[in-house]
């Protein structure tokens, strides 16, 4: 088997639309205490060269993930996908226990955040909050066993196939939501 020939080095980093740049860089840090590094500010979009005035926002996410926005004050209002709910399209942070997740949590409401969890997720415990641009924001906390994900992994491509076939979730990992114990512990 030949290698890949793109060969990748992680997320550069990830670009969301937002209303209002200095709002954001400054509930990111104050919520989640990201730190703001760079910005970019054009009036012509670099890579094809149309007027659209824009600030460009980059604030670190740990371990080198990098979260950007982009304000576009020419552009209509900002909304959203209406079609997909709005559980779907989500950023996830990860944390690094449950103590964390908790700390995390009880901080975000202290705000006046409405926060949704923690979600048990059978390998992982999540909370849900929005953003002041509408995103919907997860941070989520490992507890998995290497066994569990091993598992996981396994049962991955049969999910697929069973997916595409029927449109129907697959009971290949239905541990998950019932004690969170992977077949053959």
């Amino acid at each position: 088997m030949s290698a890949h020939p793109v060969k990748l080095g992680g997320i550069h980093h990830a670009a969301y639309r937002c209303k209002d740049a200095a709002e954001t860089v400054e509930w990111y840090g104050r919520v989640l205490g990201m730190d703001y590094t760079t910005a970019f500010a054009e009036d012509h979009v670099p890579s094809t060269g149309e007027f659209d005035p824009y600030m460009h926002v980059f604030l670190e996410a740990g371990n080198g993930n990098v979260l950007a926005f982009f304000e576009l004050p020419g552009q209509p209002a900002m909304g959203r996908d209406e079609a997909t709910p709005a559980w779907v399209q989500h950023l996830a942070f990860r944390v690094p226990d449950m103590a964390a997740l908790l700390a995390a949590k009880a901080h975000i409401e202290a705000q006046g955040i409405d926060v949704l969890g923690p979600t048990h997720h059978g390998i992982f415990q999540s909370i849900y909050f929005f953003d002041p641009n509408g995103h919907r924001i997860e941070l989520a906390c490992d507890i998995g066993t290497a066994e569990q994900y091993a598992e996981l992994k396994r049962v991955a491509a049969p999910m697929l196939d069973e997916w595409s076939r029927t449109k129907r979730a697959p009971r290949h990992a239905a541990w998950l939501h019932e004690g969170a114990q992977a077949p053959n512990e």
